[in-house]
């Protein structure tokens, strides 16, 4: 990102400064639309000796103009201050202000309450070793804040690694997060589930082609602009069997709403044709619910649930004739015989597979049986299913997300969906992308279903041509559903069934993002 900047204003022309002033603008624009009554909010602006803190003078000039009155706190030497930052800050005190700093610590702005915003700008993208001293004393001073105050972070909070996301002395936990052009690899690595919050990317006038130009990981940010190949009107002559038909093996006695929900979200996201096959006793209810949905029924064991019988004689054999996409899993349970029946259809996989919930259960403590070489399957573990499948702990795997997903794709010759805050799609190929979209509201029974159905739908319509890059639009769809349903009923009122309900909206946002019209004219 470094690179970046520089080459924008080599190549392109475009001052340092005026990327300053882009990026502190944009920071004080997603606070004004995100928090409401500005102009009674106390705003602190936390400002460090370099660019970050020129950012910081930049944040607090735009907030006065929108009617706020925010107070800048000047942690360091000002005479340290150089460049870009120094302007900035003269900019700042032409307007009358002043700066409060010099001895003053954390106890200089305290008691924080729940009307302050605090904006982070102290140390940006360039942090070295441990933070220590003053800097140190501030950081855990906002940290140990109990009054419910927001924090906001310029760039990256403050302590924590670009490129690593480790954080050594302390780090900013903030509650949102602004950064410019890219995320950086420390935003989404490491620590940075506890410290970053909510992440925003806000363009400030770098060319995304530099981007491209200059980078050199493994990671891609989910954003519409990565999925437009799938951004592609319907053809005025097609039909159902242009779009694909995924079959749904799921649910059991009083679990039939898992089946309900995949299958729905399936045909939902544009599959031309759904079914669903699931223990017989199950059947009537799913029937019932969508009536664009075909049931087949399945032999039941006692328990309600798939018997291995409906192998015999080539019935689910040919329940697969036709199909373009299987999705296996949702509210099956972990009843033996199931189970048993979950790992056979994977051993003779003739389609791309899509497996979750019950039947990732199926493979704990036995995941090497999930390697196949013809890499046709995806599996959508949440962090707790992947330890069981790792034989490891939940904190274990949120400490080391794209690591250990990118590992296991590498291991099981498969795709590894790994969910949760900044959803991870790894390849085997060693190429992670780090999901953008989704919210807390999703924290609910079924919308992990909803994933399901909508990757089985995706992979019917459009194949495996580049199915990771579909996958991972599926991903960023869902979540894009969610942040739409979110808008509406808020966070804890959120229901899976929301989300499906959202997903047309989600495509015609997509569309729009993309520069294409999704309703066609007549």
């Amino acid at each position: 990102m470094k690179e970046v900047d520089q080459l924008t204003t080599a190549l392109h022309r475009v001052p340092s400064l005026t990327l300053m002033e882009n990026a502190g603008r944009s920071v004080a624009e997603f606070i004004q639309s995100r928090f409401s009554n500005l102009t009674r909010r106390r705003i602190v602006v936390l400002c460090g000796k370099g660019n970050n803190g020129g950012d910081g003078f930049v944040v607090a000039r735009h907030l006065l103009k929108m009617g706020a009155k925010p107070s800048v706190y000047f942690i360091g030497d000002p005479r340290e201050v150089k460049g870009g930052a120094a302007t900035n800050l003269k900019r700042w005190k032409k307007l009358g202000k002043f700066l409060i700093g010099g001895e003053t610590g954390a106890s200089g702005w305290m008691p924080l309450s729940s009307d302050h915003i605090v904006v982070d700008a102290l140390l940006g993208t360039g942090v070295r070793g441990p933070v220590e001293g003053r800097l140190r004393e501030v950081i855990n001073g906002i940290n140990s804040c109990e009054a419910g105050c927001s924090v906001v972070s310029v760039d990256i909070p403050s302590g924590l690694q670009a490129d690593t996301g480790e954080v050594q002395g302390a780090a900013i936990v903030a509650d949102y997060t602004v950064t410019f052009t890219a995320p950086k690899p420390g935003l989404v690595l490491g620590a940075s589930g506890r410290s970053v919050g909510q992440l925003s990317v806000r363009q400030i006038g770098s060319p995304p082609a530099l981007v491209e130009k200059t980078g050199k990981g493994n990671l891609r940010w989910s954003e519409a602009a990565e999925f437009g190949a799938f951004a592609i009107p319907r053809k005025a002559a097609g039909n159902k069997g242009d779009y694909g038909h995924a079959l749904v093996v799921a649910g059991s006695v009083g679990k039939s709403g898992a089946a309900v929900l995949s299958s729905w979200a399936a045909l939902r996201v544009g599959a031309g044709l759904v079914t669903v096959a699931t223990p017989e006793p199950a059947l009537p209810v799913i029937a019932a619910h969508t009536p664009e949905i075909m049931t087949e029924p399945l032999a039941t064991t006692t328990a309600g649930t798939i018997s291995s019988r409906c192998l015999e004689g080539g019935l689910f054999a040919s329940l697969l004739k036709g199909k373009r996409a299987l999705a296996i899993g949702p509210g099956l349970s972990t009843n033996a015989e199931t189970q048993q029946f979950v790992r056979t259809v994977l051993g003779n996989r003739s389609v791309p597979i899509i497996l979750d919930a019950d039947g990732l259960n199926a493979f704990a403590g036995r995941a090497s049986e999930l390697k196949h070489a013809d890499r046709m399957l995806c599996v959508t573990p949440h962090p707790g299913e992947m330890a069981r499948l790792l034989g490891s702990t939940v904190k274990d795997v949120q400490a080391r997300r794209v690591e250990i997903a990118l590992q296991a794709a590498a291991d099981w010759n498969a795709i590894v969906i790994l969910k949760g805050s900044g959803t991870v799609v790894a390849a085997p190929g060693g190429i992670a992308f780090i999901n953008s979209t989704g919210n807390p509201g999703m924290a609910t029974g079924g919308t992990g279903d909803v994933l399901t159905g909508m990757l089985a739908g995706l992979t019917a319509q459009f194949g495996t041509a580049d199915w990771h890059r579909l996958l991972a639009f599926g991903v960023y769809l869902h979540g894009l559903a969610a942040d739409i349903a979110y808008a509406e009923s808020g966070e804890a009122p959120l229901m899976a069934s929301d989300l499906i309900d959202s997903i047309p909206r989600a495509y015609q946002r997509f569309y729009s993002e993309c520069g294409h019209g999704y309703v066609r004219n007549v």
